[in-house]
C-alpha cells in the first residue's frame, strides 16, 4: 500500500534531504556526474533548502509504500498550472505503481486547485523520465537552460499534461 503524507516539521525535511541524497546519487550521477549532483543537492535538497522552498509555496510529501521510505514529491500552483518540482521513487522500489499512484495524487492536487494542466522540466539527457512522462500523457512544450551557480547549468525540457 502506497501512501503519501505532506512535510510537516524539521524531521520531515531531514527525511527528504536524506532520501534526495540516497536517490540523487544513484539515478543523476551518470547523467550529471558526482560533482554535479552534490552541488544540486546542498543547493536545493538540503534540509534548510527544503524549508526555505516551502516558505515559498511549495509542497512537500513523503512517499511511503508498505510503511518503508519510498521516495517524495514537491508540487506548487503556478496560475492555472501545477507545478511539478520534484518527483522521486528510491530505484529498489521503482516498478511497484508508485510513481503512477503519485502522479494521481497529483493530478486530484491540480483538479482541487482548479488547475488546466501539470507542468515540469526534466533533464534532456534523463531519457528513462522523459519516456515515462510520455507515457503518462507528457508533451514536450521547449527547452530551458539555466545557470544555478558553481559552473553548473540544468539542461531541461518543459512538458506538460493538460486535464
Amino acid at each position: 500500500m502506497t501512501e503519501i503524507r505532506i512535510v510537516k516539521n524539521k524531521d520531515d525535511c531531514h527525511t527528504i534531504a536524506q532520501l534526495a541524497n540516497l536517490i540523487w546519487h544513484e539515478h543523476y550521477t551518470p547523467i550529471i556526474g558526482v560533482d554535479q549532483v552534490e552541488y544540486m543537492l546542498t543547493k536545493f535538497q538540503s534540509p534548510e533548502a527544503i524549508s526555505t522552498q516551502i516558505e515559498d509555496g511549495y509542497m512537500y510529501y513523503i512517499i511511503s509504500h508498505n510503511q518503508n521510505l519510498a521516495g517524495y514529491l514537491s508540487i506548487k500552483k503556478k496560475n492555472t498550472s501545477l507545478f511539478l518540482s520534484k518527483i522521486y521513487v528510491s530505484k529498489d522500489l521503482r516498478g511497484l505503481g508508485i510513481g503512477k499512484t503519485a502522479l494521481n495524487f497529483i493530478e486530484q492536487e491540480a483538479i482541487n486547485n482548479r488547475c488546466q494542466s501539470i507542468t515540469l522540466t526534466v533533464n534532456r539527457h534523463n531519457t528513462h523520465s522523459i519516456k515515462a512522462y510520455e507515457k503518462l500523457g507528457f508533451i514536450k512544450t521547449g527547452t530551458v537552460v539555466q545557470d544555478i551557480g558553481q559552473g553548473y547549468v540544468m539542461d531541461d525540457y518543459t512538458m506538460e499534461r493538460f486535464l
